[in-house]
């Protein structure tokens, strides 16, 4: 397949929109591990944000001037949204119309659901992705590793982080973050029904990302081995792309008094997710997960248009 626009030496253009901390964390993570993609640009509103200055410092062109330059470079065809639910409500259509694929890191659900080591290759087709949220790419695949053996009446999530790694776009979106969670653990991770409850840690020094997920399948048996090789396998594909994913205890199983007033036997999982520290602080996991799933699936939209077979990182 010869090169087209935005492919370049077997490499696709990309944009950052979004020069704050999670944009300039998933630059350097791109910069690391650039793969089958190049970025063109990092796109922001204020000239002197330190986001910008660093792009710059690392010859990748800049704009302060919002959206529009990366709209008009017709070499560009993927755009990481790192930005907010809000903006990214109104940039999707500008983004669709000008024939860009978006990866959007925030919690906008204006595209389907994504986790990479879940989802990814059914979704190559479509142009806009949604990453849901910190929790949800952690604990989501926890899910999933148990409903791929055997169906799951419920899933509930429990996510801890440093309340310094919770910037004010963070708290801005907790409602969104609760809903986008849930819903993640129902359409990714099998549930019939996902619960999200999220608590911003005030210690210092800041503890690193913690989750908690608890599991109910919905069979009277189950195959307590099996379980635990599913959960074990996915949290190998998960640790390719984000080392610091540990699964700390688990998986456990024991029989409890569920929320609708069946016992069951409820699989329980605790994980902690330490940052790779490429920009970010290494506690603020919770933002680390997000830019790492974020590169991955870039990777596996440019190698798609690309015509690579192997489509994950």
């Amino acid at each position: 397949m010869g090169a087209r626009a935005g492919e370049d030496n077997g490499r696709v253009k990309v944009a950052i929109v979004g020069s704050g901390n999670i944009g300039t964390d998933l630059m350097y993570k791109i910069l690391k591990e650039p793969g089958h993609v190049e970025l063109a640009m990092v796109a922001g509103i204020e000239p002197e944000s330190e986001g910008l200055k660093r792009a710059r410092d690392e010859g990748i062109e800049t704009t302060h001037e919002g959206i529009r330059p990366v709209l008009d470079d017709p070499e560009i065809k993927i755009i990481f949204e790192a930005t907010s639910a809000k903006a990214h409500i109104q940039n999707a259509p500008k983004y669709k119309e000008a024939g860009k694929i978006a990866v959007d890191l925030t919690p906008a659900a204006q595209g389907p659901y994504v986790v990479p080591v879940a989802n990814l290759t059914e979704h190559l087709g479509e142009d806009n992705v949604n990453l849901m949220t910190c929790g949800a790419q952690a604990t989501t695949p926890m899910a999933y590793a148990v409903s791929r053996v055997t169906p799951v009446r419920y899933a509930e999530m429990v996510s801890t982080v440093a309340s310094l790694s919770a910037g004010p776009g963070t708290r801005q979106n907790i409602d969104e973050f609760t809903f986008t969670t849930a819903r993640g653990l129902e359409e990714i991770g099998g549930a019939q029904e996902g619960k999200a409850i999220i608590v911003l840690n005030p210690a210092d020094p800041p503890l690193i990302m913690r989750n908690t997920v608890y599991v109910v399948p919905d069979a009277d048996e189950i195959d307590e081995e099996e379980i635990t090789e599913s959960v074990e396998r996915v949290v190998a594909e998960v640790q390719k792309s984000v080392p610091g994913y540990q699964l700390k205890n688990g998986p456990t199983f024991d029989e409890r008094d569920t929320p609708w007033g069946e016992k069951k036997t409820v699989v329980m999982m605790f994980l902690e997710v330490e940052g790779a520290g490429d920009f970010l602080p290494k506690y603020s996991g919770n933002l680390d997960i997000m830019t790492s799933a974020a590169r991955q699936v870039g990777e596996g939209f440019a190698r798609h248009l690309l015509g690579v077979e192997e489509v994950v990182a």
